[in-house]
Parts: C-alpha cells; sequence; structure tokens
C-alpha cells in the first residue's frame, strides 16, 4: 500500500517560481546549499552516470560574469537591450548555481536520457529551494549558448552545456500565481 506525503505533495502542487529580479539577501549558506545540492542530485540517472555537475556562483563570480556579457554581446553582434538584460541577471543577483549537462557514455545511455536528467535537476533543486523557504527561479539567456562565454566564464569544456541557472534567495514579494496548464486539455485516457 502507499504511504502518502500529503505535505510534500501539497508543496508541489502549489510551488512557484519567483522572478529572479525580486530575490534578495540572505542567500543559503554553505552548508544550505550542500543539502539543496544533495537533493537535486536524486534525480533519475540511467545507467549511474551522473551526466550533470553544479557549479555555485557567489558574488565575486556573479560581478566577473556580469562584466564578461557585454564583450560577448559586442563581439556576436546581440542588440544593447538583450545584453543589458542579461548583464543584469548576472549583476542583480546574489546566488545562482549552474547546472551543467556533462554527456558521458552516449554508447550506453541516450544522449536524451541524459539531457533529460540534467532538466530534471534544475527542477528537483528549484523544488529543494522552495521546500527550505527559499525563493528560486531558472534561467539561462544567450550568454549560455556562447561557447567562448561558457569556456571563458564558466570554465566549461568538450560537450559541456548549462542546463539551468537557477537563482536562489529571500523572495522579496508575493506574485500572484501564473496561469497553469489545463491538465484536461493535456491528458489523453489510453484504456485499451
Amino acid at each position: 500500500m502507499p504511504v502518502p506525503n500529503p505535505a510534500a505533495l501539497d508543496h508541489l502542487l502549489t510551488r512557484q517560481s519567483r522572478p529572479a529580479r525580486s530575490l534578495t539577501l540572505p542567500v543559503p549558506s554553505h552548508d544550505q546549499i550542500v543539502t539543496l545540492l544533495t537533493a537535486a542530485a536524486r534525480v533519475p540517472d540511467h545507467g549511474k552516470l551522473v551526466p550533470w555537475r553544479f557549479i555555485v556562483l557567489e558574488r565575486a563570480a556573479l560581478d566577473r560574469l556580469a562584466a564578461l556579457v557585454p564583450v560577448r554581446g559586442e563581439a556576436l553582434g546581440i542588440e544593447p537591450e538583450k545584453i543589458a538584460k542579461s548583464v543584469a541577471q548576472y549583476r542583480d543577483a546574489d546566488l545562482a548555481v549552474v547546472v551543467v549537462g556533462c554527456p558521458r557514455g552516449a554508447d550506453r545511455i541516450p544522449a536524451i536520457e541524459q539531457t533529460l536528467s540534467a532538466g530534471a535537476v534544475c527542477m528537483t533543486l528549484i523544488s529543494a529551494a522552495t521546500a527550505a523557504g527559499w525563493g528560486a527561479n531558472w534561467l539561462t539567456g544567450w550568454p549560455v549558448y556562447d561557447p567562448d562565454f561558457t569556456a571563458e566564464g564558466l570554465g566549461l569544456t568538450g560537450e559541456e552545456w548549462v542546463a539551468g541557472i537557477i537563482h536562489i534567495g529571500t523572495a522579496s514579494a508575493d506574485f500572484p500565481d501564473r496561469p497553469r496548464p489545463d491538465i484536461a486539455m493535456l491528458t489523453t485516457w489510453a484504456t485499451a
């Protein structure tokens, strides 16, 4: 017989992301981040490949990335408004965790399953952060698709890629929940 966990289910049914720009100090401590990362690492991982890793961005690293964004943006011909928005993503954050996809052993486990595992890490990290009382948001943006930015700014190598940048902090305001999908419109019941 299943043993329900109503508190966990209620959390998942009511969880919502907070806009990254609304997250403020304080942020989780080192030990609290380790706990959140430990929870995030408990995701489906076919073949036990661990096809992802974490980079915790603290203040100095976020400032360094904010300074790198305009250099790369201008080199790529990115519109000034998009550059400014991406600079703010790093400059205005107090803590973020980069979830890096690290494909391994594609001959054993299909690449799509490894990609989905990295995405599951992102979602589980958000759920863990919000369950712990923090505000959290999953962002990416054009810089993480620029191999020079990810190599210079994050030290990514070879086949590595950014699955998500999870901003974590104290939610400074309540925001109304966004409209959610109509499950009845998205679900097919195959009864035969």
